[in-house]
């Protein structure tokens, strides 16, 4: 059983993080660990809620120090907190201030820092349980699913690899939390692993986004979702230079994905995974359709579904997508499983018809949904769309030119803004919510 570093590939004196007074070295974020170890609380579970993507990274450390396990949920809300109090009765919360539980104790990070004299580099069992990440819920409940440490970090080292950023000093700003899985890989892990520096805050407007940018020094990265880029690349000025973008979390549109790469100047990437089996492949929309997997995993087709072991995969892993493979390697992403829909006898995925109702000019964001009646039948496609200043029928009339009018939604409702979480999804009980405020006004 091999043991695995908390961090790997710094140099000494190497920055670790960005976005505080002043830049802090990698022995200082040692320390800082080491120093949180000593005073959390003693008991086995978790639920991280720092904000500060610094402090979030030194909670995770210091957990796995005192062999902690630490918690995940898609959300805080209160009802899903208390819901974890009763899986998990010795649970609590570390919070810098951010966020706060009434549902649960609470033990505030220290507001005036903490010091102790960094040690070796300390290193974890890989079999080590780390931690349990939930489900977006954006198909139903949240479900569990723990991660060894060996787990999390071959998952950040195989990230870095394939996106080729080993070495580079590449410090990454994202508008992504990382208490999810994407955000804890692309933000937090592949950081520690690969010997990248991380912002620690997570600025959300454009504008903050930025500025935070501009005030980094270069090598940098911007980590972010469809949602976010759209928003970045609908301003009217000069976007700061990058060096390289990362997106995940829902579909790309060939057509956002140039635009943001001219803006910026960067290339763009994106990764393709779920939560439980982790990432699993990346692409760069501009060049290529085709999805490749992260090193050392296998694809296999178990009917018409499709299965994922090996490398960080610690166990086979049913996924929940359509997928065509092209070769040993490489794959087509056609949508999710339960995103399938079937009327008048043609199939087709909510996915595909999300991907053309958002490549269509002047739509911000849009969603199409499939309700069910209370006797569990299926009625018709329905979709929402934020689309200031368009009237119902350019929007159908573009869809016209793009999807079969089978898939045509009846009815198409204009809203200000759609119920995404933080990672940019929108969890199906914020839509079954959307659908029921809906019907009452009608």
């Amino acid at each position: 059983m091999a043991d695995i570093p908390l961090i790997s590939n710094y140099a000494t004196g190497a920055v670790f993080a960005h976005g505080g007074e002043r830049p802090v070295r990698v022995e200082e974020f040692l320390g800082e660990v080491e120093a949180l170890a000593r005073v959390l609380p003693g008991r086995r579970h978790l639920v991280n809620l720092c904000a500060d993507r610094y402090r979030f990274a030194v909670g995770l450390g210091a957990a796995l120090l005192r062999g902690q396990l630490s918690l995940f949920p898609p959300n805080s809300t209160p009802d899903l907190l208390r819901r974890l109090g009763h899986a998990y009765p010795d649970v609590y919360c570390l919070s810098d201030g951010s966020a706060e539980s009434l549902q649960l104790e609470t033990f505030l990070y220290p507001s005036m820092g903490m010091r102790a004299a960094p040690g070796p580099i300390p290193r974890f069992p890989e079999t080590q349980a780390a931690a349990v990440l939930f489900t977006s819920g954006s198909t139903g409940e949240p479900v569990p699913h723990a991660k060894s440490w060996g787990s999390l970090a071959r998952s950040g080292s195989a990230e870095v690899e394939r996106l080729g950023l080993g070495g580079s000093e590449m410090v990454l700003l994202a508008t992504v939390p990382p208490q999810h899985m994407y955000g804890l890989e692309s933000t937090v892990l592949m950081a520690m692993q690969g010997g990248l520096a991380i912002h620690a805050g997570r600025p959300f407007f454009p504008a903050d986004v930025c500025a935070a940018l501009e005030a980094l020094p270069r090598p940098r990265a911007l980590v972010t979702t469809p949602v976010h880029l759209r928003a970045l690349v609908a301003e009217a000025g000069a976007l700061p230079r990058v060096d390289f973008l990362l997106c995940a979390t829902a579909p790309l549109s060939p057509q956002l994905a140039a635009e943001a790469e001219g803006r910026f100047a960067a290339p763009l990437f994106e990764i393709y995974g779920c939560t439980e089996a982790g990432q699993v492949a990346s692409r760069r929309p501009t060049q290529a359709q085709e999805w490749r997997l992260l090193s050392g995993l296998r694809l296999r087709l178990d009917g018409n579904r499709a299965r994922v072991s090996g490398g960080h995969v610690e166990s086979e892993v049913l996924l929940g997508d359509v997928i065509e493979l092209r070769s040993e390697s490489t794959f087509l992403l056609h949508g999710r499983t339960a995103d399938m829909v079937n009327i008048a006898g043609k199939r087709t995925s909510l996915t595909h018809l999300n991907f053309h109702l958002n490549s269509i000019p002047g739509v911000r964001d849009g969603a199409f949904v499939m309700p069910e009646e209370d006797d569990g039948a299926v009625t018709r496609l329905m979709a929402f769309v934020v689309a200031p200043g368009m009237s119902s029928d350019a929007v159908m009339s573009a869809l016209r030119q793009r999807i079969d009018a089978a898939f045509l939604p009846r009815p198409l409702c204009f809203v200000e803004s759609l119920p995404r979480n933080e990672t940019g999804k929108l969890p199906r009980v914020a839509v079954d919510l959307l659908l029921r405020r809906l019907a009452k006004v009608g």
